[in-house]
């Protein structure tokens, strides 16, 4: 009985995932890719668009700047219209997340 407590607790360990990202509309455990709306205006949609991006190995090193001001000063914005999210993330060693914005 014991055994199996512990078995169970060492499989729930390694599913749980330590490097996830927090914004994803969805998960996936062995696997995700996915894009999602995070926030928008009432400014007109913009040609320009930015990126910022932070990153997790493990869930032991995390690092990067995946801040809305990030990504609008790479994209040249300075009036936002639309935020986004793009996230990838593999078997929770690895996991990406970066913010996406739109505008002029």
């Amino acid at each position: 009985m014991i055994r199996n407590a512990l078995i169970a607790v060492a499989l729930t360990s390694l599913v749980s995932g330590c490097a996830m990202s927090a914004n994803s509309p969805v998960t996936g455990f062995v696997f995700e890719s996915s894009k999602g709306a995070t926030a928008a205006t009432s400014n007109d949609v913009g040609t320009k668009s930015g990126q910022s991006c932070a990153m997790s190995i493990l869930g032991v090193y995390g690092g990067g700047d995946a801040s809305i001001a990030a990504a609008a000063k790479a994209g040249g914005i300075t009036k936002i219209s639309s935020v986004d999210s793009d996230n990838f993330g593999v078997l929770g060693v690895y996991a990406k997340n970066c913010t996406v914005v739109s505008g002029e």
